[in-house]
């Protein structure tokens, strides 16, 4: 029985193992899948460069389709690609139909909208300066600025080799804003590499660009509140609602307008003007009641242009001086000693003219006596 299992064990183990190197296997045959398909297509970008290279190469696409194979070529100048009548375009399909074994490749040629900011284009360029005999130093220099000028947000070119000696050495330009990582790097930076072939050797050109158009992540725009006035309306109602609601709110306008019809016809209701005026007459009839210091006040108060009232109202009838002068005159000491009240305005006039008549009988007195 020991044995038997043992048997069984192994026989399973052994089984486990061969599906592993099988799935193994199949993974491996997925992976080296991708990487012929990809080598194929690094092939086929290699050709079209050297084939191209006059047109300015700006890129290659290949995408696979239910009608065969499409592959897009943007050029520089697309008219040299195609060719007369189209002789150039028909021997590039039939050399990649059958050197790369593509399934019925159909090519399309499209036009660079701004040949300056192509990596692969200004790398080529770079290139063929330095093969003419330009300084590197030169030649990086006024590649950055012709960029830049284009409107990239940045830019970096390197260039690696026997610059100036035996010794291989990599001088770099750079301007703006450059990423290294990460992946702003993967969707914002476009490279183009291409090589100078000089005596003393090769030269590796690399240019990098930054997309113009690139929003990185740190970048935030804050969107300002809508006003009440742009809020979307609810959806549209009935005829006969929309109706009862315009009647209601003109209902509400008029009630809001015969209130504040009201309140404007109350208000000049509200102060307290014709008590004023009452007050104003009272100094015409004062009351006897009256205190004195309130007399005084009133005084104080009466304006100089109101002087001339007091001849109209101090006109007194004939007989009443006469009777107060025979008061005086009979009791004079009386006179001076009493302290009469304050009067009114109405016979501070009389009090001067009784003083005039109280002076008359005295000196008439002095001049009895003296006779």
């Amino acid at each position: 029985m020991e044995r038997a299992d043992d048997h069984h064990r192994d026989h399973t183990r052994g089984g486990r193992g061969g599906l592993a190197a099988l799935e193994g296997e199949i993974n491996m045959a997925s992976e080296r899948k991708f990487v012929t398909e990809n080598i194929r297509r690094v092939l086929l970008k290699e050709y079209l460069m050297s084939r191209v290279g006059r047109a300015g190469f700006g890129g290659l696409d290949v995408q696979r389709t239910p009608m065969g194979t499409r592959v897009t070529l943007i050029t520089e100048r697309p008219g040299l690609v195609i060719g007369r009548r189209g002789e150039a375009i028909k021997s590039l399909t039939k050399a990649i139909e059958e050197d790369f074994n593509f399934n019925n490749p159909q090519i399309e040629v499209q036009e660079v909208e701004n040949p300056n900011l192509n990596a692969q284009i200004m790398a080529e360029k770079l290139a063929n300066a330095l093969e003419r005999g330009w300084h590197f130093r030169r030649a990086g220099h006024s590649t950055v600025r012709r960029i830049m000028d284009n409107g990239a947000r940045g830019c970096q070119v390197i260039i690696s080799g026997k610059l100036t000696g035996q010794r291989h050495r990599t001088e770099k330009f750079k301007e703006g804003h450059i990423k290294y990582c990460g992946q702003a790097k993967l969707n914002f930076m476009h490279q183009g590499f291409a090589a100078a072939k000089l005596k003393p050797g090769i030269i590796g050109v690399t240019v990098q660009i930054m997309d113009p158009n690139a929003r990185l992540p740190d970048e935030i725009t804050i969107i300002p509140p809508q006003p009440a006035a742009e809020v979307p309306a609810a959806p549209a109602a009935a005829p006969g609602v929309a109706a009862e609601a315009k009647a209601e709110e003109k209902k509400a306008e008029e009630a809001v307008a015969e209130l504040k019809k009201a309140a404007e016809g109350e208000a000049p209701a509200k102060p307290k003007r014709v008590r004023k005026k009452k007050e104003e007459g009272e100094p015409q009839a004062p009351s006897a009641s009256a205190p004195a210091d309130a007399s005084g006040q009133e005084q104080k108060k009466v304006p100089a242009p109101r002087k001339p009232r007091k001849k109209k109202e101090a006109a007194p009838p004939a007989p009443a001086p006469a009777a107060q002068t025979e008061a005086i005159v009979v009791a004079p000491t009386q006179a001076i000693v009493v302290q009469e009240p304050p009067k009114p305005l109405a016979e501070i006039p009389e009090k001067k003219e009784e003083k005039k008549d109280e002076k008359k009988p005295e000196a008439e007195e002095k001049k009895e006596e003296a006779q």
